[in-house]
C-alpha cells in the first residue's frame, strides 16, 4: 500500500502491524476506533490504546470482518 492511500478500519477488523507483540502476534482485533484505538492481540488477548496515526503508520494489512 502506498502513503497516501489511506486505510478504512471500522470495529472488528483485524490489522496486522509492523512489529510483533511479545507473544509473537502480529495481528490485532479492532474493539475502538476514534482518535485513539482499542487494540486487542490475536495471539494472547492482551488490550492497549494506541494513537490512530501510530496504527496508521505501522499497519501492514487489514482483514475486514466477515459479515
Amino acid at each position: 500500500m502506498d502513503q497516501n492511500q489511506k486505510w478504512n478500519f471500522e470495529v472488528g477488523d483485524v490489522v496486522k502491524l509492523k512489529k510483533p507483540h511479545p507473544c509473537g502476534s502480529q495481528e490485532w482485533e479492532i474493539l475502538r476506533v476514534g482518535a485513539d484505538f482499542r487494540l486487542k492481540c490475536m495471539g494472547c488477548g492482551h488490550q492497549i490504546m494506541v494513537e490512530r496515526k501510530l496504527v496508521e503508520k505501522n499497519a501492514r494489512a487489514l482483514k475486514k470482518k466477515e459479515e
